[in-house]
């Protein structure tokens, strides 16, 4: 069985990648253990690889185009690793929160 993510890798996670957007030299393993996995997104062979592949495409906007695919709807609370899927889910659903509310405040700024 696979262990769900805890609060602070989840909180982990979710900065480096809301940082990673506005400057994908800062995404760091951890981040990128996590996004090359979801879909939509592929390892581009390693971290460099990644790295420099966003660094002329739009992190932010592929994260926010795959939100469908990536809210891991097809288990059930039955299925093994359910708890693991879903905290993950609860990961990617945390970065476009934060990505959508700071491209809300740069408008009401």
């Amino acid at each position: 069985m696979i262990e769900p993510l805890t609060e602070r890798q989840k909180s982990l996670i979710v900065n480096n990648l809301v940082k990673a957007c506005d400057n994908i030299n800062t995404l760091n393993r951890t981040g990128y253990k996590f996004i090359y996995l979801a879909s939509g997104f592929i390892a581009h062979y390693n971290l460099g690889g990644f790295r420099d592949y966003y660094s002329y495409n739009d992190l932010k906007s592929d994260i926010l185009v795959n939100a469908r695919q990536n809210q891991w709807d097809n288990f059930s609370p039955s299925d093994q690793n359910y708890d693991y899927y879903m905290s993950k889910k609860d990961v990617y659903n945390r970065i476009i929160k934060k990505l959508t509310n700071k491209e809300l405040n740069l408008w009401n700024s």
